[in-house]
């Protein structure tokens, strides 16, 4: 009667199971049928009105949710939603590796952990200095003998050097003046590969094995000696972006922008297509040691602050955006490599500041991405040895 039960029991169980994927199957059919055949003019007028009308978080939830019913009405909201740099919307996940607006700063903020060495950055949803926020980008640090590592995902629970939501990270020298920020997917055409034993590959999980994946360094960050000592002045910061063209501060530049992010093994990424720049310049492989500018490529470099002969103190205008004097507080604008300085070069590009004991803000604007931006400020959470 045993050998009976358990028989008739594995029969029993592998029907119930063939029924339930035919009924799955058959439901999955008739629910992309349904909402698929709906007549596009109909169906792009309505996507329309909500792309419009739902301007902020955290009412964008529906137009994320529109673009997964099916693959008709994810193609249309893809047409409809525009990049940061037209909108001034962050909408899907790929928009932080998007440039951001070019006419305003984006407005976000950062909380740091000091117990779990962890960073989140958060879109600012109202104009408070501090707000619950839309949950951006998030870093962990990993302290070595002879650097520091951040790695930087697009999951605030999977910071994991080897997880698949890893998107890149930011490597600094000892001392902690110079450092090196990399994507792990290709940023723009001719992107420099690095490959070394120190230098492992980030977020290889995620990737297709048409796309290639491993270290591009998108940003040289580095940060001069005091050579007066501590409190002898604020920081000096200097940032390549190797993944910027020179150009694109100026009236009709460009910079190259990422439409997707590349699939994943376990097919929760959507592939990846690139919209590469019409700058020949970006066809080059950059390389070269960090001091030296890279040949056609954007720098940037603080804003020097005045100094304040009541307060005694350096100052900055962060226009009510950072309440509590720091080291770490900076502001960066394009610097004059070779060249006039005209108005593009004075437009704050990115600035950051301090608001409370562990709350931060970020604010940026084309071209730089909220990637790009969020490594940069990482850089400022690092103990300098020599730069105070």
């Amino acid at each position: 009667m045993k050998w009976g039960y358990g028989s008739k029991s594995r029969c029993r169980q592998s029907s119930v199971v063939a029924v339930a994927e035919e009924t799955e199957g058959i439901d999955e059919v008739f629910v992309e049928s349904c909402w698929a055949n709906l007549p596009l003019e109909l169906l792009r007028e309505v996507l329309m009105r909500i792309e419009d009308t739902e301007s902020k978080w955290p009412l964008r939830r529906s137009v994320v949710a529109c673009s997964g019913v099916c693959r008709s009405w994810r193609e249309i909201m893809k047409e409809l939603v525009k990049t940061p740099e037209v909108s001034g919307k962050l909408t899907f996940p790929i928009s932080v590796k998007q440039p951001g607006p070019r006419d305003t700063l984006l407005q976000c903020f950062i909380k740091r952990n000091q117990t779990t060495q962890a960073y989140h950055l958060y879109l600012s949803l109202t104009q408070a200095l501090a707000d619950d926020g839309k949950f951006l980008l998030a870093a962990r640090k990993y302290r070595k003998a002879t650097c520091t590592d951040y790695t930087i995902s697009l999951d605030a629970n999977e910071t994991s050097k080897g997880g698949g939501t890893c998107i890149g990270r930011l490597r600094s020298n000892f001392l902690g003046t110079k450092f090196t920020a990399y994507d792990s997917i290709l940023p723009y055409a001719g992107a420099k590969l690095v490959k070394s034993r120190s230098t492992r590959l980030v977020g290889s999980k995620q990737m297709n094995s048409r796309v290639p994946a491993g270290n591009y360094e998108v940003a040289h960050i580095s940060y001069e000696l005091n050579v007066l000592g501590a409190s002898r002045g604020p920081r000096r910061m200097h940032c390549v972006m190797d993944a910027i063209p020179a150009s694109a501060i100026k009236p009709g530049g460009i910079a190259p922008t990422q439409v997707d992010f590349p699939m994943g093994n376990s097919g929760s990424s959507l592939p990846m297509r690139f919209l590469r720049s019409k700058s020949s310049r970006l066809e080059k492989s950059l390389s070269g040691p960090i001091e030296t500018q890279r040949e056609g490529s954007l720098v940037l470099k603080n804003k020097a602050p005045r100094w304040h002969e009541q307060l005694q103190c350096w100052c900055l205008n962060f226009h009510g955006r950072v309440t509590v004097a720091s080291v770490k507080n900076f502001q960066l604008v394009a610097s004059p490599e070779n060249g006039a300085a005209g108005p593009e070069h004075e437009k704050v590009i990115l600035q950051f500041g301090k608001v409370g004991k562990d709350m931060f803000t970020m604010d940026y604007r084309y071209p730089l991405s909220a990637f790009q931006a969020f490594a940069i400020c990482l850089s400022s959470f690092d103990t300098k040895i020599a730069c105070e």
